[in-house]
């Protein structure tokens, strides 16, 4: 079963941590974003792999888009 991981504010996307295919962890950071000076890092909540990143370095994202989705 995928699951998506989504911004929960509106951020910048500061950089990726992951590639497309890589096996990660819950609570590895996936994408790291930056709000209000604040770095926030985009976390799946269960072990997976990257089946798709939905967002790349310098993009504006909003509450509820979708950063990345894991299989």
């Amino acid at each position: 079963m995928a699951e998506e991981v989504r911004a929960e504010i509106p951020a910048n996307v500061l950089r990726i941590e992951v590639e497309v295919g890589q096996e990660v962890k819950a609570g590895q950071t996936l994408v790291l974003l930056e709000s209000m000076k604040m770095e926030i890092p985009a976390v799946p909540e269960e072990p997976g792999r990257v089946a798709r990143i939905a967002v790349a370095a310098g993009d504006v994202i909003q509450e509820g888009d979708l950063i990345a989705v894991l299989e």
